[in-house]
């Protein structure tokens, strides 16, 4: 039985090629990307979904009259497409409580660094700025605060002297490719236990 899913992107949507292929090439992978939603029209991750055959749907942010009439208007293309889950992938948006009660711990983000350290939309760019010499991904469950809820696994990543935002997102960027789909799959299989804040992993963790 496959997990039905829905990926939500913004942009480029090199995360959701990394699932995408993970889920073609694994046959144990447990997920199946039933839509992709992204709050604007003409994004790469669009492209990307349309060629792996994937049902697709705009909800435009400028469209929306408030942030609440958009959380719902996304959520109800989810459960409309069957997705019993939403990942977000490189998504920008921030959803109100609405999703969260919709989907309760079956949101999962992934961000540019080691949360709790620099949430938000700037999370390489604050890492270099505040001078770190470790910095990392996170891949974690959607609460209603930003970059809050329980953190499901971490991948840490040095940061050189010579770095720029571009050549250490680049960095990033690779281990988010690795570790997400590896969060997506434990996810689908029943294998990822929220207790308060902390997430137990049945088996193996990254």
């Amino acid at each position: 039985m496959q997990l039905p899913i829905a990926v939500l992107v913004s942009g480029s949507g090199s995360n959701l090629q990394a699932i995408i292929d993970a889920a073609a090439s694994d046959g144990d992978f447990g997920a199946s990307i039933v839509t992709v939603i992204a709050d604007r029209p003409g994004v790469r991750g669009l492209e990307r979904a349309v060629a792996a055959g994937i049902p697709t749907r705009v909800v435009p942010w400028a469209g929306a009259a408030t942030r609440r009439t958009f959380t719902g208007a996304v959520c109800d293309a989810a459960e409309q497409a069957g997705a019993q889950a939403l990942v977000l992938a490189g998504f920008m948006r921030i959803l109100t409580r609405e999703a969260v009660d919709r989907f309760p711990n079956r949101i999962l983000n992934i961000h540019p660094a080691l949360l709790p350290a620099f949430p938000g939309a700037h999370g390489v760019r604050d890492a270099l700025d505040h001078g770190v010499k470790v910095t990392g991904v996170t891949v974690h469950f959607v609460d209603e605060h930003v970059d809050h809820g329980p953190i499901i696994a971490q991948r840490a990543v040095p940061v050189d002297q010579q770095d720029t935002e571009e050549s250490l997102h680049a960095r990033i960027q690779s281990e988010e490719h690795d570790l997400f789909p590896e969060v997506v799959k434990a996810f689908a299989h029943g294998r990822l236990r929220v207790e308060g804040r902390t997430v137990v992993w049945e088996g193996a963790s990254s």
